[in-house]
């Protein structure tokens, strides 16, 4: 009975130090904002910044895990190609020794006073940007006041006979992989098992010997994060995935070989007599050792991963669906700035289909045919789509913990879409007119024909301004754009009110005319209006976001 009580206050350690984790990579998340896809610009250029990228992240949020799965969304997101992610993954695996490096040299001695600066700043923090420092501060304290927990509860058990012989069958490789893959799978965190173990050779339950082989399936268990996030996302993440998973199976074949071969367990335990430390430089080596030896065979694991996974050829013409979105995103609680990223790409391509068919209704009244009538209705299927799943997700997200930044960029989205969703339905009302004046068999006059060749360009040069890379000072160029439609729209129903006079165009195509000018100035008003929400938020371009550096 003293067994399973232990055992039950050892997982409740083990789940405050999860729930701590949470706290942490969220607060990490929220502070950061989008300044995350600022610093991947910087800092994937070459693969030893990558490195070290995967290092200082995993280290702020203790967790290769986590860190894996946002390099899944990033990808997923196009913002890193493989070559790029497989770097910061092996500088995952590096920076989340931190914890147990931290845990060894008795961090939790001094847990409780990080505690109580955090809890000080959640609760006496007057600004809203203080709350993600909170989070952080105070996730960092329980992670080892857990590891203290823990501690204590194996003290009774360590001399227990039946629980010491069930420790000692795991120095055979096999079975010590496999019982660590398995309950690193479960947790889904090999910071939490290295812990653990660390908890375990402290009471003097475990031993190196024994110790090893399990941290060694700790780093293939720890893959399912990434394999689990990258499930409905598009083959790029997956391949991702696929990365981690090749790069940590490699690195338990090598280590274990190794280890039978070799006196490491030996050499580990010289460096330190602190069992604790001892599994921390155990661990240290795995992904320290793997990461120096797989540098030089970057490439082969990328051309690896994409022999074993070959891309789709995309026969398909059909624009209506997701590219960057995806259910994962959201099921695995990818960081903000990731799905903000997928968002804005998926904005990007309402944009292109947007503008379009702008274009594209005026030449279907200058030269009315099936085909481009066709054409601009399946468009139009593909914005309203897209406005719907875009509004789903940035929904989604608002209803979330985001930093004041990213919630503006949200909210200047959700209006953007919005106008876009519009423009579409005014494209669509200018092509309609092409077909009525055709079914009723009448015409423009040449005056009223060159107007919507004026209106076309006019309307074409406004929405070029939405492709723009730097969008510094788009409300005072769309202002002008818009003006300028304005002041045609203005001259061009004169224009047609002399014709009337002059019996130069018929009543019915007048009215149809008439239309047709209140969608062209409608455009305009609604170009200036997503003008004015980029100018608002931090969205520097709503070009798509893609993979930088080398």
């Amino acid at each position: 009975m003293d067994v399973v009580k232990c055992i039950v206050m050892l997982l409740g350690g083990l789940a405050i130090f999860l729930y701590s984790m949470k706290i942490m990579s969220s607060g990490l998340e929220a502070a950061a904002g989008n300044k995350l896809q600022g610093v991947l610009e910087k800092l994937t250029a070459n693969r030893f910044l990558g490195i070290a990228l995967g290092v200082i992240v995993a280290a702020l949020v203790q967790s290769s895990s986590t860190t894996t799965v946002m390099v899944v969304g990033f990808v997923n997101a196009g913002l890193l190609n493989l070559t790029q992610s497989l770097w910061i993954i092996m500088g995952a695996n590096i920076g989340t020794n931190i914890t147990s490096q931290l845990n060894a040299f008795k961090f939790g001695e001094v847990a409780p006073v990080i505690a109580i600066v955090g809890v000080l700043i959640l609760l006496f923090g007057k600004k809203k940007k203080y709350k993600p420092l909170g989070d952080f501060i105070t996730g960092l304290g329980f992670i080892f006041i857990s590891t203290n927990l823990m501690s204590s509860a194996m003290e009774p058990v360590r001399d227990n006979a039946a629980f010491k012989n069930f420790l000692s069958t795991l120095e055979n490789p096999i079975l010590g992989i496999l019982v660590g893959m398995v309950f690193v799978a479960i947790i889904q965190s090999s910071a939490a098992g290295v812990v653990l173990l660390q908890t375990l050779a402290s009471t003097g339950v475990i031993g190196l010997n024994e110790a090893i082989f399990i941290l060694y399936g700790m780093h293939v268990g720890t893959c399912i994060t990434a394999v689990l996030s990258a499930i409905g996302t598009n083959r790029a993440a997956v391949k991702a995935a696929l990365m981690h998973l090749t790069f940590n199976v490699f690195g338990v074949i090598l280590w274990t070989i190794l280890t039978l071969a070799l006196p490491i367990t030996d050499w580990v335990s010289m460096t330190t007599a602190n069992p604790q430390g001892q599994i921390a430089n155990a661990h240290l080596l795995f992904a320290l050792g793997t990461a120096i030896v797989l540098i030089p065979f970057g490439k082969l694991i990328v051309k690896l991963v994409n022999v074993i996974l070959p891309e789709k050829v995309d026969t398909s013409k059909d624009e209506k669906k997701l590219v960057y979105l995806s259910p994962a995103l959201l099921r695995t609680n990818m960081a903000a700035p990731v799905i903000i990223a997928a968002i804005r790409n998926e904005v990007s391509r309402m944009v292109d289909l947007v503008c379009v068919n702008v274009g594209r209704s005026f030449d279907a009244v200058l030269e009315n045919s099936d085909e481009i009538q066709n054409e601009i209705d399946s468009r139009e299927e593909c914005i309203d789509f897209l406005n719907k799943e875009i509004s789903f997700y940035v929904s989604q997200c608002l209803a979330g913990t985001l930093s004041e930044e990213d919630a503006m960029t949200l909210s200047a989205i959700y209006k953007i879409t919005g106008n876009l969703e519009r423009m579409g339905d005014h494209a669509t009302n200018i092509s309609g007119y092409a077909r009525l004046l055709d079914d009723k068999g009448y015409k423009f006059s040449d005056k009223a024909r060159l107007e919507v060749s004026q209106m076309a360009e006019v309307t074409n040069q406004a929405a070029a301004l939405l492709h723009g890379r730097d969008f510094h000072g788009i409300h005072v160029k769309m202002a002008k754009a818009e003006q300028k439609i304005d002041d045609m729209t203005d001259m061009f129903r004169a224009s047609q009110i002399e014709r009337m006079k002059n019996l130069t165009c018929s009543g019915e195509s007048s009215v149809i005319y008439s239309e047709m000018l209140t969608d062209f100035e409608r455009i305009g008003d609604h170009l200036l209006n997503i003008a004015r929400a980029v100018d608002g938020s931090s969205i520097t371009s709503l070009e798509v976001i893609t993979a930088v550096g080398v």
